[in-house]
């Protein structure tokens, strides 16, 4: 493992060797070359490889497609359903006709029954979620979007309805925001735009957004997710994944069942404030805005302190302590935020078996401007919990293939960049 780990960890060259992985858009993805690497290395074919807190799931999908049996929990219901889709296997041409059928349905209810759509729209949401949708999204989005959610709606099979759902979320939830009026909505931190409909003529000079048919664009991304599907390599025979709600300070597994755990916790006081993207197309899929919101309070990593006493090692404490001194209410989210961790890498050591690794990445965070030294804090908590700790290594975040709320110039003053333009990368060991 300190071989693996003392290597150059960039991958800033690489590319994916499969179209799975681009599925859908999501935050502060690492290359599916990092864990693969990892996987290769210190696995053998039907071991099992474990994610705790799986995001967009590259490393089940990479255990995967590597004939290992991949196990992954969130509690993200997109996390999840990206993750379903990357590791189902759906028959293509069954996947084909049902897009097919979906796509000439929704234009057909658009071209003739109108005030039906705009009646269902009217009934679909609670008050507080209507607001929302109608804030984000035009009128005659609107209609396009609910043709399409309720031609998926009506499909039986449960891996084709997924995977259109995830073609559908996609186009929503894009770094430009998709089809909605938000802009940055990758970053997480959307603004609302000026609409401008596609073939008005506006040219250049106009600083509005363009908005294109949201059927058009289902139609297309789907023929692209669709090619991705028919082009993935065979796995082979005992080869598995399952994907599962769960929380990663408390998981369903047996003591000692797992080979190697690959996994990157969210970073500190919601840096990347995953569900204020995802909402844009989980309320389209049957989600209400109190119900997200309730969700997001349940994440590693956000501002609501927990009430704790749980006591963190020497250097750790001595951080919380300094920025306590600087800002209290800081202190204590970055105390919760480790004594969260803290129950993860417990967990972690608890599944493991003897002899075996975990490899945690990990960002910084900067609060009033000093460091929270995450991959440290990680590096002594996982010591005190039974670890050893061979190495941790940096590697730095391509800026072109991350979606990341940072801009295109490198701005080193910025809080922002300072956390986000490079990533430790920490092997913990469980000793025999």
């Amino acid at each position: 493992m300190a071989n693996l780990l003392s290597g150059n960890l960039d991958f800033a060259c690489k590319s994916a060797n499969n179209a799975l992985h681009n599925f859908h858009s999501f935050p502060a993805k690492f290359p599916p070359e990092l864990p693969r690497a990892f996987i290769l290395g210190l696995t053998a074919p039907l071991d099992t490889v474990l994610d705790p807190m799986l995001g967009s799931g590259t490393t089940v999908l990479e255990a995967f497609l590597n004939d290992r049996r991949a196990i992954g929990f969130d509690i993200d219901p997109l996390a999840l359903l990206i993750s379903r889709v990357k590791t189902s296997s759906p028959d293509p041409e069954q996947l084909s006709d049902r897009g097919s059928s979906v796509v000439s349905r929704a234009r057909a209810a658009l071209a003739s029954e109108p005030n039906k759509l705009q009646h269902d729209l009217e009934g679909r949401w609670d008050a507080k979620t209507k607001a929302f949708v109608d804030y984000w999204f035009l009128p005659q989005t609107q209609l396009e979007l609910v043709a399409i959610a309720q031609e998926i709606d009506r499909i039986c099979d449960l891996s084709v309805k997924e995977f259109l759902e995830l073609t559908f979320s996609s186009i929503i939830i894009t770094k430009s925001g998709g089809v909605s009026l938000a802009m940055d909505l990758g970053h997480t931190r959307p603004h609302k735009v000026t609409p401008v409909l596609e073939g008005s003529g506006a040219g250049k000079a106009n600083k509005g957004k363009r908005l294109r048919s949201a059927v058009s664009d289902f139609e297309k991304r789907f023929g692209t997710n669709l090619r991705a599907m028919r082009m993935r390599p065979p796995v082979g025979k005992g080869a598995d994944a399952q994907v599962h709600y769960g929380y990663s300070q408390s998981l369903p597994l047996r003591d000692e069942s797992v080979d190697l755990i690959v996994t990157s916790p969210p970073y500190a006081s919601n840096a990347i404030d995953y569900m204020r993207a995802h909402k844009f197309s989980l309320v389209w899929l049957g989600h209400s805005i109190e119900e997200l919101a309730k969700q997001r309070t349940e994440y590693i990593g956000n501002e609501r302190i927990k009430r704790s006493v749980d006591p963190l090692p020497p250097f750790s404490e001595a951080v919380v302590s300094e920025i306590a001194g600087v800002d209290q209410s800081k202190g204590k989210i970055l105390h919760s935020y480790f004594c969260e961790i803290k129950l993860v890498i417990g967990e972690m050591f608890r599944v493991l078996r003897p002899g075996k690794a975990a490899i945690v990445v990990v960002g910084n965070s900067i609060f009033r401007g000093k460091s929270s030294y995450t991959a440290e804090c990680l590096a002594e908590i996982g010591q005190s919990l039974g670890f050893m700790v061979p190495g941790v290594n940096k590697r730095n975040i391509d800026r072109n293939r991350r979606m990341m709320p940072i801009g295109n110039q490198v701005d080193l003053n910025s809080v922002v960049q300072q956390r986000m333009l490079q990533e430790h990368v920490i092997g913990f060991y469980k000793p025999c």
